[in-house]
């Protein structure tokens, strides 16, 4: 019962409390006023009638004093008159059964009312002749007592109803700060900061609600501290304090697990770019002159890969920056060297270099698994190339299976349409685990394939980014979605799946709107669904997805940030998005288990910030016993990766 409820009914108690002593006082005082009247009204009708009948006793004329002795005792008020003699012997007698009507038998046992035979002597000269009694009918008095009693009872009916309506009125406006506090400690525990600017008068509720705001206070300082810690560590272990960008670490910790994947089909490309004469920039001009246009180059390179948003960009060293794309095509590739070089001379015409010769990029394409420190040799061949070739130039070359032949634009866009049209999706899945128990499945992850006629599988990061450009990855998310709901909790094993849905699926209002609808219509019976998004896009349209998560989590489904960490912001917008759970970077994963690593210090922070706000943190792309002892000890909640299990395809049933 609430503590509302609990303040009326008592209130009501005391109420009735008072009312029954009141009433019981009241009735008895009534019921002795009734008896003591009664009393009265006997003694003097036996007084005026004994002395009336004196002279017709004398005469023994016993019919005059019947006559008389009826048209008293007619009226109605009198249960028995007798007239007896001096032995005892009745001379004239009336009397009545006495009947009570309008008065419940209850009332007469519950408050009986005496009433008393009166007496007076009747005398023959100086001679007694006889003795009239008389006892009145309390009938009267008792449809009086009820009359009295009914209406104390309707007008404390009445109050009471009244002191219910004010009282319940008074009690609430009284306790609106413990609703208030109510308020305040739901909020708090879903780590919701809400502080109390009105203070109550009332001197204990102020005291409480006081210290409520105090903790509130407390515990926000100590989550910020938490994620204050965590991107501390994260951009003191990869992230240039200049620039904002990433650092070597983060470039390489980007690519090398990229590289590593044992997948078929495997593209991309890295950028390496440098500014000419830095070092003479900051002997003529200052350091400071030399930041401003590294700086200023930073923006070059965010607005020439803006629309990738796999993009890592990383400021290596000096005037040296890298780019790495995976998933990227050759055309797309050449188009983000050429906008670069294109606006390097603008940094010239705002003097902000020494020269009009203001830098270089070289990239290198790949197509199959290769080691880094090949990409960035022939990178870097490249980079000496362009170098030679003149002022703000790029070179490009391609390291590729040789027995496999590049797909063009259009060709490319044939095979979309192919897919979409005969819907040749085919949905792997790969499990996702509880670290505490390897056998406990938490969720499964979709992953969409192309099987070819000859039976080739072509993963999704090679068909994409393509897709993106030329305007088709809503219509692919659209058939992931359509295969992935027809699945079954019994055909995959669990009650949940994760499905990825792109940064332009996210923008497109009409897909987004067919989503929502649908999941409103998805059957309980199948399995919830968890839509993950990319971290960098996320949080650039954080309000749509917040709106998102508020639709379709009605119906116990949810979102979840993938490749969480590597887009160094400000962890402060979990508090606001609530996902299920954040998905570390495999580039965090990978260097956890090498030696004099401080990963583990970000990925432990992480997961305090995380759990903080009760969201569960999963590492990708665990390898080996090693990376989930650590990870486990770390605070991580689930893992996915080979270590586990591999991806492997599922059939949807209609």
């Amino acid at each position: 019962m609430t503590l509302f409820r609990q303040l009326l009914v008592f209130t009501l108690i005391l109420f009735f409390l008072l009312f029954a002593g009141t009433w019981v006082a009241l009735i008895e005082g009534t019921r002795t006023f009734l008896s003591e009247q009664l009393a009265s009204h006997s003694q003097d009708t036996a007084t005026s009638f004994g002395l009336s009948i004196t002279p017709h006793v004398a005469d023994a004329d016993y019919a005059t004093i019947e006559t008389m002795m009826n048209a008293v005792f007619d009226r109605g008020y009198y249960k028995s008159i007798r007239l007896v003699d001096v032995s005892g012997k009745s001379l004239v007698e009336r009397s009545m059964k006495i009947k009570i009507e309008g008065v419940p038998e209850w009332f007469v046992n519950l408050v009986p009312l005496n009433a008393p035979v009166a007496s007076s002597l009747v005398m023959n000269g100086w001679t007694q002749a006889g003795i009239v009694y008389v006892e009145s009918n309390p009938g009267y008095a008792y449809k009086e007592f009820w009359n009295i009693a009914l209406m104390m009872a309707g007008w404390f009916v009445l109050l009471g109803v009244f002191v219910a309506i004010i009282g319940g009125i008074g009690i609430r406006y009284l306790l609106k700060p413990l609703h208030r506090l109510e308020e305040q400690a739901e909020a708090l525990t879903k780590r919701k900061y809400i502080i109390q600017d009105k203070l109550p008068r009332t001197r204990e509720l102020n005291s409480v609600v006081r210290a409520m705001n105090n903790m509130t206070l407390k515990v926000k300082s100590m989550f910020e501290n938490q994620a204050a810690v965590a991107r501390r560590l994260q951009d003191q272990a990869y992230r240039d304090d200049l620039t904002g960008l990433g650092n070597r670490r983060y470039f390489e910790g980007q690519i090398k697990p990229r590289l590593e994947r044992q997948e078929a089909h495997i593209k991309g490309a890295v950028l390496l770019i440098q500014i000419s004469d830095l070092k003479e920039l900051n002997e003529q001009k200052g350091y400071l002159a030399g930041d401003a246009l590294l700086k200023r180059v930073t923006e070059i390179l965010k607005d020439a890969t803006r629309s990738y948003g796999k993009s890592a960009l990383s400021h290596l060293a000096g005037g040296d920056f890298g780019i790495f794309l995976p998933d990227v095509t050759p055309e797309d590739a050449e188009h983000i060297a050429e906008s670069i070089v294109s606006q390097l001379p603008q940094l010239a015409i705002e003097e902000l270099s020494l020269s009009d010769n203001v830098g270089h990029v070289g990239c290198v394409i790949y197509t199959q698994s290769t080691s880094l420190g090949f990409l960035l040799s022939e990178a870097d061949n490249m980079l000496r190339s362009a170098q030679q070739e003149g002022a703000n130039q790029w070179r490009m070359t391609q390291h590729s299976d040789t027995s496999e032949e590049g797909i063009g634009e259009q060709k490319w866009k044939k095979a979309l349409d192919d897919i979409l049209n005969k819907q040749k999706i085919t949905l792997f899945g790969q499990s996702v685990v509880s670290a505490e128990n390897k056998d406990h499945m938490l969720h499964k992850e979709l992953f969409s394939r192309v099987v070819q006629d000859d039976g080739e599988v072509i993963s999704a990061g090679v068909f994409m980014p393509l897709a993106e450009r030329l305007g088709l990855v809503s219509d692919l998310d659209r058939l992931v979605l359509k295969e992935a709901m027809k699945l079954q909790v019994e055909e995959i094993g669990v009650d949940k799946i994760a499905v990825n849905i792109s940064a332009a699926s996210m923008l497109d209002q009409s897909f987004m709107q067919d989503l929502i609808s649908a999941v409103r219509d998805h059957p309980m019976s199948r399995p919830r669904l968890i839509f993950e998004f990319v971290e960098f896009s996320a949080i650039q349209h954080l309000d749509k997805l917040i709106e998102f998560r508020n639709s379709v989590g009605e119906r116990g489904n949810g979102i979840a940030l993938d490749h969480f960490g590597s887009s160094f912001s400000n962890f402060g917008y979990l508090q606001s998005l609530r996902p299920d759970y954040v998905k570390i970077d495999r580039a965090f994963t990978n260097e956890i288990d090498k030696e004099g690593s401080d990963s583990d210090f970000f990925i432990s922070s992480l997961c305090n910030v995380a759990h903080s706000l009760d969201i569960l943190v999963i590492a990708e792309g665990v390898e080996n016993e090693q990376q989930w002892t650590l990870l486990k000890e770390l605070g991580v909640d689930g893992m996915q990766g080979y270590f586990i299990d591999r991806p492997s395809p599922f059939e949807a049933s209609s």
